[in-house]
């Protein structure tokens, strides 16, 4: 079975959105991964916040195929450093996988099977 790890800018910690429904179309969107065989997992980071020993904890749990790095995380200019942080957290420990790039919360799984 192949496998997929979504990274995205965790919806609770952004200010004036509502994280708990956006939470839960993340969560639908990973339940749908299984749905085409794929098994998955997200990994939720905060810029300054553990982002670091989150993601590497998650990217080192299991040898992942893809690599799925959410927009909330590339879009949005001040997170710019992250976005870094984040493509350097995946060459180093998740060499074996490819990196993809959703262009919204919705679209994670043809994301990673562009990949697959």
């Amino acid at each position: 079975m192949s496998s997929a790890l979504v990274v995205g800018y965790d919806p609770r910690a952004i200010p004036g959105v509502d994280g708990k429904a956006l939470l839960t179309a993340l969560e639908a969107e990973l339940a749908r991964f299984g749905e085409h065989g794929i098994d998955a997992a997200m990994a939720l980071i905060v810029f300054g916040e553990s982002a670091e020993s989150t993601l590497v904890e998650s990217l080192t749990r299991h040898p992942w195929d893809v690599v799925v790095v959410g927009g909330g995380i590339r879009r949005t200019e001040p997170l710019l450093p992250l976005f870094e942080q984040v493509v350097n957290l995946i060459r180093r420990h998740a060499p074996q996988a490819a990196i993809a790039f959703n262009t919204s919360g919705g679209d994670s799984v043809e994301a990673a099977r562009r990949w697959l």
